[in-house]
């Protein structure tokens, strides 16, 4: 456990360094391994730099899993956020090759990472662990913690592009592939990678210990790789491995791969001090002082612009708002609510009464807050008069509805006369907003300090309650899924919201899908939900019908890719 102090002492300053934005770069090309490690830290640092530009890649994945599925919306506002339709293209599932630059950035920003992953790899066979103080379990264990990491970014292609290069080797190009492999071929290396490295990862002993993996991948989180891995398999490559994923989410319960622990607050796993969580199985190390881009390039662009007001001033560590993403609505513009049975984020929230995560947030002080939701009035003091935030374009005081239209002055408690809600027609009180990280304020010592949550503990109880949901143990399943929701209820409410044989909520397969939406809104992973539940496609949301055909589960190759490497094929149903 030594060498985890080491790897502590420096994670951040590598997570510090500025952008991820040129993904063409060449990693160290011009720099020999033999004169440039001189140091034990210039070894870790050399094995982190895949773990930044990994963390900064978490903002394509999120534009295109989260705005393609039901619950996340981007409509014009005043005239913006139109940027030539391409939110509206993620929204109605027509993206072309073309379009945008999320799934360019997806792609290529994942066979960077592999890249850079593959350099570390190769150094390590070069370099003699002795000359830097190292023992040959340790260098071992640095290498590994790229090898899980590049299983990561192939996860991802596998699950969004299906047909993808193969690449293993920064210094020998003839290991790699120009042209796709097959599906299959790739399922399978992820797999064998993931079930090698694990016996070769730390293994969190106890509770209370988290704060020295950050940026690791322990044996819990690669087990959660091979976890998601089985889950989706069906959909991967056509064979159901759920009784696989089944025993490995077990384990993981269990304690087999370390100690882990639900937190009793629902926002403790998104704090600033959640790298303290018992519940983050795996994290990037975020920091005010380095890099944020959870916030800095999402939720900051979750609430509305000029929201630092609400906020008591939180903007000189939080940077600017903008207000691109909200939460799809339950109501029409006339207040009529809707019969969709997907989406409607909000109403599955009220569906149970008393739950402490549709409080309005607000800033307590001392690095508290209440409340995951912003809507309504949003007031604030100035120079001690009371005063209410505005939009950015129009001089009308903000009223935020769980509904899309123009309603610009429109007071509270009012509606319009005419139905008509789509995403051409939204103005900057359409759709609450989603306050998922906190926004403290200047004076709290934990604004923007929050580390982001990749892989939560609830999300491998919510997966063994879908395995054993999907082969007849309803009760068993509820009972691991009360186990997570207790903590957003009142008690003396519990007996109506928890799920049977503990409570009277009935759970069958609509509720699961509903209940994964709750857990993990705005986590980036509602696409990958949808298509496994068999309705990203057929499913009926708002402004959304059914697809065409069911080719839309994978993004088409970008064109830019097909037109730099000829040896690719596009995937079927795209031109």
């Amino acid at each position: 456990m030594k060498l985890l102090k080491y790897i502590s002492a420096i994670a951040v300053g590598v997570v510090s360094l500025t952008g991820c934005t040129d993904l063409d770069e060449t990693v160290y090309s011009e720099v020999s391994s033999n004169n440039y490690y001189n140091t034990r830290e210039n070894v870790i640092a050399m094995s982190l730099r895949a773990f930044e530009h990994g963390y900064w890649s978490i903002v394509p994945r999120y534009n295109i899993n989260e705005l393609s599925g039901d619950q996340i919306i981007t409509p014009r506002r005043d005239g913006a956020w139109d940027d030539g339709g391409v939110w509206r293209q993620y929204h109605y599932h027509t993206w072309t090759p073309d379009i945008s630059r999320h799934m360019h950035d997806e792609w290529d920003g994942c066979f960077a990472g592999i890249g850079q992953c593959n350099f570390a790899m190769e150094q390590f066979d070069k370099l003699n662990p002795e000359k830097f103080g190292f023992t040959q379990e340790e260098f071992n264990s640095l290498k590994t913690q790229n090898r899980v990491l590049r299983c990561w970014f192939y996860i991802r292609l596998l699950d969004e592009f299906r047909n993808v290069p193969f690449s293993v080797s920064y210094g020998d190009p003839s290991k790699n592939s120009m042209s796709q492999v097959d599906p299959k071929f790739l399922f399978d290396f992820i797999e064998t990678e993931l079930k090698e490295s694990i016996p070769l990862l730390f293994k969190k002993e106890s509770l209370g210990s988290g704060q020295k993996y950050a940026n690791q991948w322990t044996q819990a989180g690669a087990a959660s790789l091979l976890m998601r891995l089985y889950l989706n398999a069906e959909q991967y490559i056509g064979v159901n491995r759920l009784a696989d994923c089944e025993q490995v989410a077990q384990n993981i319960v269990d304690g087999v791969y370390g100690a882990y622990k639900v937190a009793d607050r629902w926002d403790a796993p998104f704090d600033y001090d959640n790298d303290t969580c018992d519940e983050l199985i795996f994290f990037f190390s975020g920091s005010q002082s380095y890099t944020c881009w959870q916030y800095t390039m999402v939720y900051n662009w979750g609430v509305p612009c000029n929201c630092y007001l609400y906020f008591n001033n939180a903007r000189v560590k939080h940077g600017g708002h903008n207000t691109q993403y909200a939460l799809s609505p339950s109501y029409d513009p006339t207040g009529k609510l809707y019969d969709y049975k997907l989406g409607m984020p909000v109403q599955k929230f009220r569906k149970y009464p008393g739950d402490v995560r549709l409080k309005k947030y607000v800033n307590l002080g001392g690095n508290k807050r209440e409340g995951m939701f912003l809507y309504g009035s949003l007031e604030y003091k100035q120079n001690g008069i009371t005063r209410k935030l505005k939009a950015p374009e129009m001089p009308y005081d903000l009223c935020i509805r769980d509904a899309v239209g123009q309603f610009h002055f429109t007071k509270e408690g009012k509606w319009l006369s005419s139905p008509e809600s789509n995403m051409l027609n939204g103005d900057y009180n359409s759709g609450w907003y989603c306050v998922k990280y906190p926004f403290y304020t200047n004076d709290d010592s934990g604004a923007c300090e929050s580390d982001y949550a990749e892989i939560r503990l609830p999300e491998v109880i919510y997966t063994l309650a879908e395995c054993k949901l999907r082969r007849g143990d309803v009760s068993g399943a509820g009972k691991l899924l009360n186990s997570v929701r207790r903590r957003n209820y009142p008690s003396e409410v519990l007996k109506e919201v928890l799920y049977a044989p503990e409570g009277k909520a009935v759970l069958d397969m609509d509720e699961m899908l509903d209940e994964w939406g709750r857990e993990f809104l705005s986590e980036g992973r509602r696409r990958v939900d949808l298509i496994r539940f068999g309705q990203f496609c057929t499913g009926r949301w708002w402004d959304k019908t059914p697809d065409e055909g069911d080719y839309t589960k994978i993004f088409p190759v970008p064109r830019v890719q097909m037109t730099t490497n000829t040896n690719l094929v596009q995937n079927p149903g795209y031109h």
